[in-house]
C-alpha cells in the first residue's frame, strides 16, 4: 500500500487542498470496503490534513471523526472512529449540531457553536463546527463531525470539500 499523508503544504488554495484530500481518501478506501477500517483511516487523514493548514489558514482543528446511527436505537448517533479528545458517546437526533445534521440530512456549518441552540459542548475549546451527513440511498448512516477552536473556522469551500470526501467514503464502503 502506498503511504498516504495529508498534504502538508499549507499555502495551497483550499479548493486544491480538498481535491487532494478527496484523492487521498479514495486511495485509502478504494481497495478496502469495511467501513470501520475506512472511517478510522479517513478520520486520521482528515484531522491531520486540516491540522496542516492551522498556521496558514487559522484552522486549529481539535476534533474530526464520525458518529453513526445506533443500530439499537435508530434515532440516536453513537461515537465512531475519530481523532481528538474524548467525545460524547451518544447524541439524539435533533440535539446539537450532529443531531441537527442527522435529523435534517443536511450539512450544518456553524460559525459560532455558542450561538447554536442546544449545542453539546464535548470540548470547551470548540468554537465552530461543521457536520456532514453520511447518506446512502436516502438512508442516514451517520455524520462526519469536525470542530475548530476558532469562531468562523469553516466556510462554504470547506462544506463543498467535506461533502465530496463523504461521497467517496459512501461509495467505497460496504454498509
Amino acid at each position: 500500500m502506498q503511504e498516504i499523508s495529508a498534504n502538508t503544504n499549507p499555502s495551497i488554495p483550499k479548493e486544491e487542498f480538498y481535491s487532494d484530500l478527496v484523492d487521498q481518501i479514495n486511495a485509502i478506501t478504494e481497495d478496502q470496503t469495511y467501513w470501520v477500517t475506512n472511517l478510522s483511516n479517513a478520520s486520521s487523514v482528515i484531522y491531520h490534513g486540516l491540522k496542516s493548514l492551522e498556521h496558514f489558514q487559522k484552522k486549529p482543528i481539535n476534533w474530526a471523526g464520525f458518529y453513526l446511527v445506533d443500530p439499537k436505537n435508530e434515532k440516536n448517533l453513537i461515537l465512531g472512529p475519530f481523532q481528538g479528545k474524548v467525545a460524547c458517546t451518544a447524541i439524539p437526533f435533533g440535539k446539537g449540531v450532529c443531531g441537527a445534521a442527522a435529523a435534517t440530512q443536511t450539512t450544518q456549518l456553524v460559525k459560532d457553536v455558542h450561538e447554536f441552540p442546544g449545542h453539546i459542548a464535548c470540548d470547551a475549546a470548540s468554537n465552530s463546527e461543521i457536520v456532514v451527513p453520511i447518506v446512502k440511498d436516502k438512508r442516514l448512516l451517520g455524520v462526519l463531525d469536525i470542530d475548530c477552536e476558532e469562531v468562523e473556522g469553516f466556510d462554504d469551500v470547506d462544506r463543498k470539500g467535506l461533502e465530496a470526501v463523504v461521497k467517496v467514503i459512501v461509495a467505497n464502503c460496504e454498509w
